[in-house]
């Protein structure tokens, strides 16, 4: 798995050490990160804070040389404090937000500063915590939480980045699952098997359609004009650069 991670056509892999390691296998996982690489940024999700793992794992980790580490079931910015004190100078950090208590606090944990750089979501952690009664991580998430926690990561200039949806097989819910966190303002979706990262990347990337009209939104004289029957003002021009910023594309002075 680490060898064909290291090639997909990903913005970031995650080596998990948490969730996705059986108890008795914490110790050998940990040996194979030196073996983990990717052609975008390195992550490293260790175990979650209060565990009897997590600060072996952050002992571990720079075997991986990783960019990000990853923390899960963050509940307060103290969680957020106890690993950035121990990260070395240019690692940034990612929290899940994915307990009730946690979603209670993400404010405060969104305020943390350096290196926080993104909030995620975790779908079937949260559902669990609050008594949804689903059996499948990604169904049955909560629009309140994502929402809430895609304002708190915006307000202090945080990543917003939605959990898994782990219907391997159903690429439709998969599609509709990344849709609803594109327009509640996510950036992107964690996925857990190759071939969910082209759907994903799909509903994330603007079409050239969408690039061309905010090509001309920004082009239309200041103040309120129309545009194809549509009224637009500074509002949409911000609109319009928040997707060639998706696109990867800068907007036009």
């Amino acid at each position: 798995m680490l060898e064909k991670a290291a090639g997909l056509p990903v913005d970031e892999v995650v080596v998990d050490l948490e969730d996705g390691v059986a108890v008795a296998d914490k110790e050998s996982a940990r040996e194979n990160l030196a073996e983990a690489a990717a052609t975008g940024t390195l992550a490293v999700r260790i175990n979650g804070i209060g565990s009897p793992w997590w600060q072996e794992d952050l002992e571990s980790v720079w075997a991986a040389r990783p960019s990000v580490i990853v923390v899960p079931k963050v509940e307060s910015i103290e969680h957020v404090e106890a690993v950035s004190e121990l990260l070395p100078y240019g690692v940034g950090l990612e929290v899940q937000i994915e307990t009730a208590r946690g979603l209670v606090e993400v404010e405060r944990i969104a305020a943390a500063g350096e290196p926080l750089e993104a909030l995620v979501f975790g779908p079937g952690d949260f559902a669990a915590s609050i008594g949804v009664p689903v059996l499948t991580i990604g169904a049955g998430a909560s629009e309140y939480a994502l929402a809430r926690i895609v304002v708190a990561a915006r307000a202090f200039g945080l990543q917003a980045v939605d959990g898994p949806y782990a219907a391997l097989g159903d690429l439709e819910g998969l599609r509709a699952s990344s849709r609803r966190a594109l327009a509640l303002g996510y950036e992107g979706k964690w996925v857990v098997h190759p071939e969910q990262i082209e759907p994903v990347q799909e509903i994330f990337t603007p079409s050239e359609a969408e690039r061309e009209r905010a090509e001309r939104i920004l082009a239309a004289p200041d103040g309120a004009v129309t545009v194809e029957g549509d009224m637009v003002d500074a509002a949409t021009k911000r609109l319009a650069e928040v997707t060639l910023l998706r696109a990867g594309r800068p907007s036009s002075p």
